[in-house]
């Protein structure tokens, strides 16, 4: 028995020595003082199990403030740091079985005297800074009642929404906004901004969104997309809500919108529709990505080739499927939304259906300034178009967990799509002394369809040793797309003042291009230490695809039967890449480096079937990765990036399509380009100061590109060019950039200050008849902001700085456009007794006249509306609206590309007056909501 007593200690020793290694989980952190940043030693460290504020581990600190608790159980916890006469820290967090060590980083204590003159509430501070991170507290911000997500959004300091609703946050675009993590309505962010409310969120989250294989492995793969996260109220995901608005107004103007949502814990369902010309309802800034029927064949990064089909035939004017301001809009759109959990959230499915309709006409004009070595071309083209876009797409994602150690997550997505576009551009080019050059007149018309899928698959293996993991990931894309249309230009080119010579082409266009992309990736994490780990992944890609363009002239009359076989080509592509990559992972303290390299080794062969022409390519890319954390505290964190890659000279470039829509641009290839490289450098910087609200943020980029592929154009004297590419020795054009902001609360007058710099810029090179030409471009900004909200009786926003240009060529000095110019932004509203208010947004373009440009352009948009408001909560408003008060809304704008100097004004939606009823209704947490 005695025997038996020992063994059976012995081996439940070894039991529990093992379940500690399997759980070694431990929080640290630094306990100071908040104004003089010295570590507080001897301050009690409590940990108490969330569920009940039951006592689970004490600690002290030492000499410096440092604390660390290990041997911990996965669970809810509560932390809280105490100190003789300071203020107590407490934190709500989760430790689950991989969490590791938790670093709470610098925990700041404040002197209760302080708080005599500011209440501190840690567990709602205004803003929250973990790594790369930034979480806001919605709480902290002031909104009106049943605002909307955007609403709140525009108060956050360093987050700026513009007119259509797409959002900036420090500086970059913000591509994808969830909800509780998880997708809504796909990625359609304005669907989510403009539709639920505001007071709703409990959390704000902007973080750069890693790939799925980077979450699971806790190691950046240096794919990134910059993505806001709303997190809901847990009072707020039970119930429904929605909103109803119509309007109509002067000058046929209409809009209209509804949208419906039920939250059932963690089943959600939601449908909309929109339409309206006013270009405020249906699409948005993202539609391009969606709707776009256009496309091409490019090298990526990583030595992959993005293969999509035209949608457009060979037409300078194909249209991008977007409405971005040119012409006048009509949108229809709707769409159906459902996600559901279930089996204690290890399954799980999310789908949407949407369905839109965008026409869009109008006209422009384009100014064209061409440096030239001996001198300047100048050109005028009129240009008027009709377009059409219609699609719908399907998308599901679907997840399940095998066991405590395994996933998959399956997402499929299909698009049907077809249009049309009709578009007549006349040009007229002359040289600097206003003798004629050039004429030319064009007419294109076409029709496009096109079907596109995708399906992936991720499975997830977590193995036995902590931080050991096995993924792989299988993806299939599938695209086709058809066109038909017919293309005419007449061109008259001139000598001496009279015409010398003519061209015309009448042909019927006919495109057909089919692709299939299969990719696999198999990723494996190896933990070396505590602080050192490894992921290695191999990625197998497989393209094959076919494009037929056909060119037939007229036969006859009205008959186009005649192929031209000069312009005609069925090509067939078949690539196949091999990628090995790896990436050392390191965390130590305060610091998380991650430093590796993908090689990517790819074959690509291409076949011209009508011209029996084969072309065969083999090339190595090498992609480097550093990047770099440091964070200071919880409320300070600074990251540093290096990315270099090869980029691979196109298709188009190395042997292009012959096209004829164009006869005043001709491009040929060149067999012999080589690759380029390019150095990227990112570094950005956050802190937040509780005392005063105060926020400080910057970013920077910069790169270079060694070996670069730049444009080599001969134009006759006539303006005629012909272009092609060729590698440039000696000389490397560079992009910068730096953005930076601050916000502060002046507590004595209740209002948040701020601003931000910002610089961009560019150099870049070419070649023009012969001689090298060197591009710069650059603009210097700054702005002030001062914002105030006082809860029903008004709230006002206005921002405004300067601007500098700098914008010339080498090759003429002496006609640069660089010029100085001034922006601003305003809004207000102001609530009155009897539930009347008054609201009015504006912004204000000065852009002053240069050397190349001899107008200024200066316009001031104001819209403006009264309202009224009904129902014992409010949520009934009828107004009515002036968009563009002024009547000042005129397309234009102007940028530089090489050594050509370009300026445009387009027709776009102005002065109307719209007559608007709004319901928002909601029953959320079981009562409705009252204001």
């Amino acid at each position: 028995m005695k025997q038996f007593l020992i063994a059976l200690i012995v081996i439940s020793a070894g039991w529990l020595s093992a379940a500690a290694q399997v759980q070694r989980l431990a929080v640290q952190g630094v306990v100071i003082d908040t104004v003089s940043d010295v570590g507080l030693a001897q301050a009690s460290i409590v940990l108490m199990q969330a569920r009940d504020s039951m006592l689970y581990r004490f600690a002290r600190t030492d000499q410096g403030g440092n604390f660390q608790i290990d041997g911990l159980a996965p669970g809810e916890y509560l932390l809280m740091a105490t100190y003789p006469e300071y203020a107590d820290y407490v934190e709500q967090f989760t430790l689950d079985s991989t969490a590791g060590t938790i670093d709470f980083g610098n925990l700041g204590l404040v002197l209760r005297t302080k708080l005599l003159e500011e209440v501190l509430v840690n567990r709602s501070q205004a803003i929250t800074i973990r790594g790369d991170t930034t979480e806001y507290d919605a709480a902290s911000f002031v909104i009106q009642p049943n605002a909307k997500v955007e609403d709140l959004l525009k108060q956050l300091p360093g987050i700026q929404v513009d007119q259509d609703g797409k959002i900036t946050a420090q500086g970059q675009t913000v591509n994808k906004v969830l909800v509780d993590g998880e997708e809504f309505f796909g990625d359609d962010p304005v669907l989510v901004t403009r539709n639920l409310r505001g007071d709703m969120v409990d959390k704000v989250q902007l973080y750069d969104k890693q790939s799925d294989q980077a979450e699971f492995t806790g190691v950046d793969d240096g794919e990134r997309t910059r993505t806001l996260n709303i997190q809901l109220k847990d009072d707020q995901k039970r119930g429904y809500f929605g909103k109803v608005d119509v309007g109509a107004g002067t000058n046929n103007m209409y809009q209209g919108q509804v949208m419906f949502n039920r939250f059932n814990d963690k089943q959600r369902f939601s449908t909309f529709g929109t339409l309206g010309n006013t270009g405020r309802t249906g699409l948005n800034w993202q539609d391009a990505q969606r709707y776009a029927p256009s496309g091409s064949m490019t090298f990526m990064d990583d030595g992959g080739i993005m293969f999509t089909s035209t949608g457009g035939q060979d037409d300078i004017e194909s249209w991008s499927g977007r409405y971005d301001g040119q012409g006048i809009p009509s949108a229809l759109n709707g769409g159906v939304y459902y996600s559901n959990k279930w089996n204690d959230g290890r399954q799980s499915i999310n789908g949407n259906y949407k369905i839109g309709e965008l026409r869009v006409n109008g006209s422009g004009t384009t100014i064209t300034q061409n440096e030239l070595p001996g001198g300047a071309i100048h050109t005028i083209a009129d240009q008027t178009f009709d377009r059409r876009i219609f699609r719908q797409r399907a998308a599901a994602i679907f997840e399940t967990q095998f066991d405590s150690t395994s996933t998959l997550k399956v997402t499929v997505d299909g698009t049907l799509k077809n249009g049309e576009t009709a578009a007549f551009n006349q040009s007229i080019g002359t040289d600097a002394l206003g003798g004629m050059l050039n004429e030319s007149v064009r007419r294109t018309n076409n029709d496009t369809e096109g079907q596109d899928a995708y399906l992936t698959a991720l499975w997830t293996k977590k193995l036995r040793k902590q931080g050991r993991t096995l993924s792989w990931e299988v993806n299939e894309t599938i695209s086709q797309s058809k066109s038909n249309g017919r293309l005419y230009a007449a061109n008259s080119f001139y000598a001496d003042g009279v015409i010398d010579s003519t061209s015309l082409v009448d042909q019927m266009k006919v495109n057909d291009s089919r692709n299939s992309v299969f990719n696999s990736n198999i990723t494996y994490s190896e933990p070396f230490t505590k602080t050192l780990s490894m992921v290695v992944n191999y990625r197998l890609s497989a393209n094959n695809g076919t494009s037929l363009r056909q060119s037939f002239n007229e036969a006859g009359t009205g008959n186009y039967t005649a192929l031209d076989s000069l312009y005609s080509n069925d090509f067939k592509l078949n690539q196949l890449t091999n990628q090995l990559g790896a990436i050392l992972n390191f965390r130590k303290g305060k610091s998380i480096l991650n430093v590796g390299t993908r090689v990517s080794r790819v074959q690509f062969d291409q076949t011209d079937r009508y011209a029996d022409n084969h072309f065969g390519r083999s090339f190595t890319n090498h992609n480097p990765q550093l990047t770099w954390q440091y964070r200071f505290s919880q409320q300070k964190s600074l990251r540093f990036s290096y990315n270099g890659n090869n980029t691979q000279p196109t298709i188009s470039q190395i042997q292009p399509v012959r096209i004829n829509d164009d006869p005043l641009n001709i491009v040929l290839g060149n067999p012999d380009l080589k690759p380029s490289f390019t150095n990227r450098i990112n570094l950005s910087y956050n802190s937040f100061r509780v005392i005063g609200n105060q926020y400080i943020y910057f970013s920077g980029s910069f790169s270079n590109t060694g070996n670069p592929i730049v444009s080599n154009v001969n134009t006759d004297a006539v303006g005629r060019s012909v272009l092609q590419y060729a590698n440039l020795n000696g000389k490397s054009p560079m992009n910068y950039g730096f953005y930076s902001g601050f916000s502060k609360n002046i507590k004595k007058f209740n209002v948040d200050v701020g601003g931000g710099l910002e610089a961009n810029g560019n150099t870049y090179y070419n070649l023009t008849n012969g001689e090298l030409n060197k591009t710069q471009n650059s603009t210097y900004s700054g702005n002030l902001t001062i914002r105030q909200y006082i809860q029903k009786k008004y709230g006002f926003n206005i921002s405004f700085g300067p601007s500098y240009t700098y914008s010339r060529a080498s090759l003429q000095q002496q006609r640069n456009n660089d010029g100085w110019g001034l922006n601003g932004r305003f809004g207000f509203s102001i609530f009155l007794p009897w539930k009347l208010e008054i609201t009015s947004e504006g912004r204000y373009t000065y852009t002053a006249p240069t050397a190349l440009f001899d107008e200024n352009f200066e316009q001031f948009i104001v819209d403006a509306s009264v309202g009224k408001k009904f129902l014992k909560d409010e949520t009934l408003r009828f107004s009515i609206g002036v968009n563009d008060l002024f009547n000042q809304n005129s397309g234009f704008s102007r940028y530089a590309n090489n050594n050509m100097f370009t300026q445009n004004s387009y027709t776009t939606i102005t002065r109307f007056l719209l007559f608007s009823l709004t319901w928002d209704f909601s029953k959320m947490g079981g009562v409705s909501v009252q204001n």
